[in-house]
């Protein structure tokens, strides 16, 4: 009998490819027979679910209709989010309980009232926020462990919160009451994508007996599968979010200084400044935010596609959705990166090294590549059916 799954995610729409991930993973688990049940945030951009009526009340954290109260509740596990829960735990009785990111907006009491019903708690992880209150293992530009082994004070001494003491305050407050020893009660499975992440987690303490790897993976229904030819393109493109710890503005200085032509996909908070110092430039050409089928146009044009991390990325779509159109990728040797890309698929640069992205991306334009076969090899190895079988090893508890 195939199991009964309650799929738990703060937000349920293509926000970013945590969410990218729980849609698919929804239809995936629909698609092969399973009862699937969907609990989030109610938040106006959210797709329609017959599950909304159940999700916890929208909550805000900045902004002058900030609602600082409930928000703080809402980040310890009190108040509606408890009553919501139950609700639909109550109407779906699921064999299953599959979280994905949940902190802030809905918190981990889910995996605590789910535990205390005898129900299988899995979490996929796809951000560093049980290890690191702020999410990133990164401060101030550079690489950061001081909150590992329950030193979580140290988000509160770094103010590594928006710069904020309140908002650092609050950060302390929710990594204490989510701390490890919490979690680890009422979690079986915690899911990483990467091996790098799975690293990190034993690293901090986690027990490794609960920690399981299973990389991302492509889509494969008839709205998601690309079945397009790839082709040797005539630029290079960038996909994601525009911000510090991505990496945009050293490849942008790459881009200068290789002259290949760059396009970019996406937006974010240094939209605004690299625009205004890049928009002149003759070879670089920004797109805004684009729609999956935008998105995947672009990437299977491209001659490859970048991925300039600054940040540990765990086990990034855009570098897999790359592959699995044929256009190889020129990456940051960090993170979870290096598990992606090898020398028949794209190569690697040193993070943060400007002059090495410009030099692999000079190399990698020109290179001949096999790009059917890259397309083949990358939906083999990211393939839905292989994520499918290893979720169902886990809820299985085999």
């Amino acid at each position: 009998m195939k199991s009964n799954v309650l799929l738990v995610s703060k937000f349920y729409y293509r926000r970013g490819g945590a969410c990218v991930y729980v849609l698919n993973l929804e239809r995936l688990l629909l698609d092969r027979g399973h009862e699937v049940a969907v609990f989030a945030m109610d938040y106006g951009l959210n797709e329609p679910s017959r599950w909304s009526g159940f999700f916890a009340p929208e909550v805000k954290f900045f902004g002058r209709d900030a609602h600082l109260l409930p928000a703080a509740r809402r980040v310890l596990g009190f108040g509606d989010v408890r009553d919501r829960f139950s609700a639909i735990i109550d109407r779906v009785r699921p064999d299953v309980v599959h979280l994905n990111n949940i902190h802030s907006y809905l918190s981990p009491v889910v995996a605590t009232m789910a535990h205390e019903r005898g129900i299988k708690v899995v979490w996929t992880l796809h951000d560093y926020k049980l290890v690191c209150p702020a999410y990133s293992c990164r401060r101030n530009g550079v690489d950061c462990t001081d909150c590992f082994g329950n030193r979580q004070h140290n988000v509160l001494l770094h103010r590594c919160m928006k710069h904020s003491i309140k908002a650092s305050a609050l950060a302390f407050a929710e990594a204490w009451r989510w701390r490890r020893t919490v979690l680890e009660r009422c979690v079986d499975t915690f899911i990483c994508p990467s091996r790098f992440m799975a690293d990190v987690m034993i690293r901090a303490g986690y027990d490794a007996r609960k920690i399981h790897v299973v990389c991302n993976f492509v889509d494969e229904s008839p709205e998601g599968r690309d079945d397009a030819a790839p082709r040797r393109g005539d630029y290079c493109c960038y996909v994601g979010r525009l911000s510090e710890e991505k990496g945009v503005d050293r490849l942008m200085k790459a881009a200068t200084m290789s002259s290949l032509p760059l396009k970019v996909a996406g937006d974010g908070p240094l939209s605004d400044e690299l625009k205004s110092r890049y928009g002149d430039c003759r070879n670089v050409e920004f797109l805004g935010k684009l729609d999956r089928e935008g998105v995947m146009e672009l990437i299977r044009g491209a001659r490859f596609s970048v991925v300039p991390s600054e940040c540990w990325e765990n086990n990034p779509l855009s570098a897999i959705e790359s592959l699995s159109c044929g256009t190889p990728v020129v990456g940051a040797a960090t993170g979870g990166i290096p598990e992606l890309i090898d020398c028949s698929n794209g190569r690697l640069f040193m993070s943060g090294d400007v002059d090495d992205l410009a030099r692999a991306m000079k190399e990698e334009w020109r290179s001949l590549r096999d790009n059917e076969a890259i397309a083949r090899d990358a939906r083999a190895r990211f393939s839905a059916s292989r994520h499918y079988d290893s979720l169902m090893r886990i809820y299985s508890g085999s």
